[in-house]
């Protein structure tokens, strides 16, 4: 098992899929261990524990969040679940990493920013697209100008889920948008620091009220329009595009990017670039938390807390205009005993 020191430890809550990706991406991450599972059941988390090596098995998230040995907490439950382990890990000082979509509404992401600057405990949001070298090896082609003055951005996410419960439960704050749609509109802000002077949007609802497939659309204050499409129904190209005055970038899937196209004018072929090899692409993520917790900081560069915020917002006046509903919204938090 591979273990040190001075590696940072890290402690799962919930053994989904998603807890699958972290542990095979943190047994080959240097730096940092997969040191503890948490699961609503013991046996889960041993099993659990004996497929990818973890140390510790809990089978409480309560018993992995009082364990002094965990250095960070990596929220891995559906949407509707990150808040109440989030702000009990805080109020234990537990840096955390949440999954994407951080929380089911910005109230909730609020309240718990809020209680961690007022605690001073390192959290980020797990939108692992944000932390990858992906990221800045777009920002550098347009930087250079290499496709002009960017003046349309357009993104696809689509994947055929059928009908899982967190995608059709309100209660699990179903629907594409917190699952897919979140990409999507992190795809623009990554590659579009202007403010949203407009934004339109429809979506398809499922019988359970929960949006399927939905499309938005951007005025932003430099110039740029995005149309961004996100669906939980469909196999979706996936990929995303920045098209300028000179030229186009393309990017062949948003969710994890592989491999970016750089066409000149009348779109002819200039070059492609390829991202470095990866482990599974979350390797960054955790890295990322490392660096920040070892250089004392309270959020990521990668994906400050305003932006968490500011696209929780646009999330909420989405689901406003299509009348999806979460049980937790128009509750008032951060006042909890």
């Amino acid at each position: 098992m591979k273990t040190s020191s001075n590696n940072m430890r890290v402690g799962i809550v919930g053994a989904g899929w998603i807890a699958e990706k972290a542990a095979i991406t943190l047994k080959d991450l240097e730096g940092v261990d997969c040191y503890a599972i948490a699961s609503r059941t013991l046996e889960k988390a041993e099993a659990f524990a004996r497929q990818w090596q973890v140390e510790r098995s809990y089978g409480s998230y309560s018993e992995l969040l009082d364990d002094p040995q965990v250095d960070l907490v990596y929220v891995a439950t559906p949407h509707s679940h990150h808040y109440d382990v989030t702000r009990q890990a805080i109020l234990r000082g537990k840096a955390c990493l949440v999954e994407k979509a951080f929380m089911a509404n910005y109230a909730q992401s609020k309240a718990i920013l809020d209680l961690a600057h007022e605690r001073k405990v390192f959290v980020a949001e797990a939108i692992w697209t944000r932390y990858q070298p992906a990221l800045n090896m777009v920002r550098q082609l347009i930087d250079e100008g290499r496709i002009g003055q960017p003046r349309l951005i357009t993104a696809t996410l689509g994947y055929s889920m059928g009908d899982k419960p967190r995608i059709m439960r309100a209660d699990l704050c179903g629907g594409a948008l917190l699952d897919l749609g979140v990409y999507a509109i992190n795809f623009v802000s990554m590659f579009c620091d202007s403010p949203i002077e407009d934004m339109k949007s429809l979506c398809m609802k499922s019988a359970t009220g929960m949006d399927l497939t939905n499309t938005i659309s951007f005025r932003l204050a430099n110039g740029v329009v995005a149309n961004v499409q996100s669906s939980a129904c469909c196999v979706g190209d996936n990929i995303g595009v920045i098209a300028g005055t000179e030229g186009n970038i393309i990017i062949d899937n948003i969710n994890n990017p592989q491999l970016i196209t750089l066409n000149g004018p009348d779109r002819t072929f200039v070059q492609k670039v390829a991202v470095p090899k990866q482990i599974t692409g979350y390797e960054y993520q955790f890295s990322a938390c490392k660096r920040a917790l070892e250089e004392g900081l309270l959020e990521p560069p990668q994906m400050p807390h305003d932006e968490t915020l500011r696209i929780m917002g646009l999330m909420d006046e989405l689901r406003r205009q299509w009348g999806v509903v979460y049980p937790m919204d128009g509750v008032e938090y951060g006042n909890e005993e």
